[in-house]
């Protein structure tokens, strides 16, 4: 991906929003208060996401309330799901509910937006998730789910899915893919979506998202004579998964879907382990889309921007573009968002389709090296 200056792209994220480029708080007297909410795992093991996501947001609203200081001030309603369906169908109700919350960010997760989604289209709250790819919540044949509130940026899973067994293949002879999934949403969709673009397996498993001992699941995989595991669950779960097989002496390839595309994966296992892990996502890092802009952000925020940061600053920008044109309801923000034509930070366009899914969006590969994760490029 080309360079740009920090100049141009942080420029780039201020015209998106009709901000410009300081991050001094805004506070004034005569500023018109308007409040968007953030959702997604802040607690729990998947709270990395949700942190790393809801920095971005951060960083998009002080852009603009620093350049829109006496006229707006943006507040921002941080609302814990624990990347949890069940625990999304407990905070969504009293988000819903908040009537100065007029725009939200989020959810992170599939399964925490389908169980929020009934509560968010009673109250014709607008969201763009950065990050929550199952086909099912855009996809007209299968009820609607999110329709008309729900928008995202990245592609969804129907790309993911078979993008994911692509990469993780990639070189090897004659690949024999085992493929496990935690049960949620969105694993079982990825694997659907293999399946559905005839993409062979070797065998499978499906698990519950609170499975610690592997061992039934090495065994059916050492009996498969995999060379290639993706598992399409979250990044704590894979950690595990991934430590028992190496110490069983499984030595093939091991992959999964952007559930798995986190920095926090790296404080689970040892490098070792994860030395040479295949990851899909369809984010850009900031630090891809200019280095200078990935220094900004750490400067600004005081930590290192993580995956979906650059995918959380455009879904925000959307809300806040829309917010300097006088938007203050959440009827004018649905309406705005439905017509929204743009840019994101990286340069692409970005826009809704009539049910919410972004007209544009690639789907990336990633590798963890040396105990960081390495961005690879886009999947071909």
């Amino acid at each position: 991906m080309k360079k740009q200056s920090i100049i141009s792209v942080v420029a780039a994220v201020a015209l998106a929003a009709g901000s410009a480029v300081a991050l001094a708080p805004a506070s004034s007297a005569a500023a018109k208060v308007i409040t968007i909410a953030y959702q997604g795992p802040l607690t729990g093991e998947e709270a990395q996401v949700g942190i790393d996501e809801l920095n971005g947001v951060k960083y998009a609203v002080a852009l603009f309330n620093a350049k829109n200081k006496g006229k707006y001030e943006v507040k921002i309603v941080s609302v814990d799901d624990q990347g949890s369906g069940t625990e999304a169908a407990k905070v969504a109700p009293g988000t819903a509910s908040n009537k100065k919350i007029i725009a939200l960010v989020g959810p992170a997760y599939s399964g925490a937006t389908i169980n929020s989604l009934p509560f968010y289209k009673q109250t014709n709250l607008p969201m763009i998730s950065p990050s929550a790819t199952r086909v099912s919540i855009t996809d007209p044949t299968q009820g609607l789910i999110g329709f008309p509130v729900f928008h995202r940026v990245p592609p969804t899973d129907l790309v993911q899915g078979p993008a994911l067994y692509k990469l993780a293949t990639k070189g090897v002879t004659a690949p024999k893919v085992f493929v496990i999934d935690d049960q949620s949403p969105y694993g079982v969709g990825l694997v659907e979506y293999m399946g559905k673009a005839g993409l062979a397996f070797a065998g499978k498993d499906s698990v519950p998202d609170t499975t610690t001992d592997w061992s039934a699941t090495i065994s059916k995989v050492k009996s498969a004579s995999a060379n290639v595991v993706i598992f399409t669950g979250y990044y704590a779960q894979a950690a595990t998964l991934y430590r028992q097989l190496r110490d069983s002496g499984y030595t093939g390839i091991l992959a999964g879907g952007d559930g798995v595309l986190s920095p926090g994966i790296l404080s689970l296992a040892s490098a070792s382990i994860l030395e040479g892990v295949r990851l899909t996502g369809g984010t850009v890092p900031l630090s891809e889309i200019s280095a200078k802009l990935e220094a900004d952000f750490k400067k600004k925020l005081g930590v290192s921007s993580g995956t979906y940061a650059a995918e959380s600053i455009d879904a925000t920008n959307v809300f806040l573009g829309c917010i300097s044109k006088g938007v203050s309801t959440r009827d004018a923000m649905l309406k705005c968002v439905k017509a929204y034509k743009g840019k994101s930070i990286s340069g692409s366009n970005l826009s809704f389709d009539k049910y919410g899914d972004n007209a544009g969006g690639v789907m990336n590969g990633f590798e963890i090296k040396g105990g960081a994760i390495k961005f690879t490029g886009a999947i071909k």
